[in-house]
């Protein structure tokens, strides 16, 4: 049987196993998500100098009154724009997408989906 620890292990060695092929530059900084049963956080980091860009979550103060839930599929989407719009402002429109071990669909596609909209290169 697998338990809830199991599958954390697993989806630790999956995010070893991303992070071995990409990685952050100035020029495309890595968009890393986490996910959480009620939230979900991104950054943009620049793993060259081991500095965090920009960040956003459903727990920003932006998105509280604009999500209920903020561990669905439309908070993801939030929190995609979110992201996307605080990393243009900072003159990043280039980057890299660390799905953190975590399966490309459901709120991690939405928040990628979200981010491309308006407007990061993945």
């Amino acid at each position: 049987m697998i338990t809830k620890g199991d599958k954390n292990k697993a989806r630790l060695k999956r995010r070893l196993r991303v992070r071995k092929k990409i990685s952050g530059t100035a020029a495309r900084p890595r968009l890393s998500v986490f996910r959480s049963s009620k939230h979900i956080y991104a950054q943009v980091i620049d793993d060259v100098t081991g500095v965090t860009l920009v960040s956003a979550s459903t727990k920003d103060k932006e998105l509280s009154g604009a999500v209920s839930n903020g561990g669905n599929i439309e908070a993801a989407a939030k929190v995609g724009e979110l992201v996307a719009k605080r990393a243009k402002d900072k003159g990043v429109t280039e980057i890299v997408f660390d799905r953190g071990g975590y399966l490309y669909h459901g709120r991690i596609a939405a928040l990628a989906t979200a981010a491309r909209e308006a407007g990061l290169q993945f």
